[in-house]
């Protein structure tokens, strides 16, 4: 029985000791109270900052209780939309016209006539110009997160970051083919969309344009869904995307270049069409930490329109 004792005892000082020489072989000389691969967003908003090549030259507060969506029609009106309905402005922020609708208005897309498609939860209600809702297309999918449209030559483009799909509806709301669903034999990678931060838009070539958030890159196909092109970097710096889904939004120039926002780092860039940065629209120091929802529009002066969902804000931006 002593024998069996002084065995264990040895036993648990020979562990003991073998746990020191590895503890002190493996971290001597460590400050074991940081992360040395930890990065600090704060660090990276201050150290990240180019100068702008644009300033903001005016802002309006909507009226609705939360935004979500903006666009702009031929007139260079300005359509607000979010809880309750779409507000409609001004280029200079003047309100001429509140909307009512039921629901939260995630998204909305405005066809050549003025007629107003709006996304809200899962399914899509149009509206006239006057604000008259003159029809409902009912979900595809119960799962269905709706979070941008765009119309088109009769076709109307819609993101489903439930379903992590885009739609292609005809005028009557008839689903014609959905676009970007993974096919290897085609060279589609497939949408990845962690979040509900899933958008879309009309290239300078007609070209449909897609945000691929979760591989941080932007897709162009056509409208019966060959993808034609795509670029994009992983990057935490000002030439790249980082995080779990962006870029959040973008928005299309006259020259095919791109303006994008992202969460997490907030910032506003213009990505030139071959995808290399140009320049920086507005920088960290300009939003508050933690903003996400910044959506984008340029209307015909080129001007970039930017939502701010926490400042509750339609920021205007031109290039100097």
């Amino acid at each position: 029985m002593k024998t069996k004792l002084t065995i264990l005892i040895a036993l648990i000082l020979l562990l003991a000791a073998l746990a020191y020489i590895t503890a002190d072989f493996f971290f001597s000389g460590q400050d074991t109270s940081s992360n040395p691969f930890d990065y600090k967003l704060e660090d990276l908003r201050r150290s990240d900052s180019l100068e702008t090549a644009y300033r903001e030259i005016h802002h309006f507060t909507p009226g609705l209780d939360q935004i979500s969506g903006i666009t702009t029609d031929h007139g260079d009106r300005i359509i607000v939309s979010g809880q309750g309905g779409v507000e409609v402005y001004t280029p200079e922020g003047i309100l001429i016209s509140k909307l009512p609708a039921e629901g939260f208005v995630r998204c909305i897309a405005i066809a050549p006539g003025g007629k107003m498609y709006l996304g809200i939860e899962n399914y899509i209600v149009i509206m006239d110009p006057a604000g008259k809702i003159v029809g409902r297309w009912n979900p595809v999918s119960e799962k269905s997160i709706l979070t941008s449209i765009a119309v088109h030559r009769g076709n109307i483009f819609v993101a489903d970051a439930g379903e992590k799909t885009v739609y292609r509806f005809d005028s009557t709301g008839r689903l014609i083919n959905r676009i970007g669903e993974k096919d290897t034999l085609s060279g589609i990678p497939g949408f990845v969309v962690p979040s509900p931060w899933f958008d879309l838009g009309i290239g300078r070539d007609d070209e449909l344009w897609v945000v691929n958030p979760g591989r941080h890159s932007l897709e162009a196909y056509t409208p019966d869904g060959k993808l034609i092109s795509s670029w994009g970097k992983s990057s935490m710096h000002n030439d790249g995307f980082c995080g779990c889904c962006n870029p959040s939004n973008f928005a299309v120039l006259p020259d095919g270049s791109f303006v994008t926002s992202e969460k997490g780092i907030e910032r506003i860039k213009v990505i030139r069409p071959s995808g290399e940065l140009d320049c920086m629209v507005a920088v960290p120091s300009q939003f508050e930490p933690g903003t996400k929802g910044l959506d984008l529009a340029v209307d015909s002066h080129e001007r970039v329109l930017v939502l701010d969902p926490w400042k509750k804000q339609v920021r205007i931006f031109v290039r100097e």
